[in-house]
């Protein structure tokens, strides 16, 4: 059997490029780190894609552009695709392998998608019930997400008129911009749903400010904590002041929770 050729880094991005424009060596990089693809390595370090590995991040970054999944999703379902056989490359691919019918990918995605969406409905029902979860992990919300505003808008359920006006009141900020070319990120997009579903009730962004004010204000408080951990330069500082910012934000999340509760009882009994 011939055995297929492989590619550097270098290579897969050129590969991608066409069709993900903003695609870069450290996305990839990054993918890796989170365990959703795995090149092979040379003695002296250098990745190895293989075709299949291609196909693979095609895979992961239109589930991110064309469905939004977040990276646990993705990573969920490629473990069903490698367990029906895993992913190939039909130009090169050699006769007797294995590969994945199209019909099998589409139910799993969509066996995933709705498995997701009641996790994620039960999650949030949750932390509305209970206002003692566990402390917030704010360093593990990078997935390396780009929507355009056209996607952001799609996303959210919100209307791009709505969009400007969060961006007008600074509620949703671009992560890049270059020229006309717009980009926003997942938190912009967490941000966005949320507005949405404020704004249906109707309530304008301009009310929204105060959210934002308040976080800022947080964030200014939790800084001062978090000083004398930022000013050392070594891996345990780092790690403790992830700790601890996670520490803080739970204490203001349930703080938050209880003084609402209080209030809303004392207005409304």
């Amino acid at each position: 059997m011939a055995k297929r050729s492989h590619s550097s880094i270098g290579d897969v991005l050129n590969q991608l490029r066409d069709e993900f424009p903003d695609i870069t060596i450290s996305k990839i990089r990054f993918l890796e780190s989170q365990g959703l693809v795995d090149p092979e390595r040379t003695p002296s370090g250098y990745r190895k894609f293989y075709p299949a590995d291609v196909e693979r991040l095609r895979f992961i970054l239109r589930q991110q552009r064309e469905h939004f999944l977040p990276l646990k999703v993705i990573k969920d379902r490629l473990d069903e695709i490698d367990r029906a056989g895993g992913f190939t490359a039909p130009e090169t691919e050699v006769s007797g392998d294995r590969s994945v019918d199209p019909a099998t990918v589409d139910a799993l995605f969509e066996e995933t998608r709705r498995a997701a969406q009641k996790a994620e409905a039960r999650s949030a029902s949750s932390k509305v019930r209970d206002p003692d979860d566990g402390p917030d992990d704010l360093a593990a919300s990078e997935s390396g997400m780009s929507l355009t505003r056209v996607e952001l808008v799609r996303a959210a359920g919100i209307t791009d008129d709505d969009l400007a006006r969060l961006e007008e009141y600074g509620l949703v900020t671009p992560a890049q911009s270059s020229g006309d070319r717009v980009l926003f990120d997942e938190e912009a997009l967490a941000i966005a749903r949320v507005c949405g579903g404020f704004m249906r009730h109707g309530i304008e962004p301009r009310h929204l400010r105060m959210y934002r004010a308040f976080a800022e204000r947080e964030a200014s408080l939790f800084e001062q904590v978090l000083l004398p951990y930022r000013r050392q330069r070594n891996p345990e500082a780092q790690a403790r002041t992830i700790e601890t910012l996670g520490e803080l934000s739970g204490l203001g999340r349930r703080l938050r929770t209880a003084l609402l509760r209080q209030t809303v009882r004392r207005t409304f009994n």
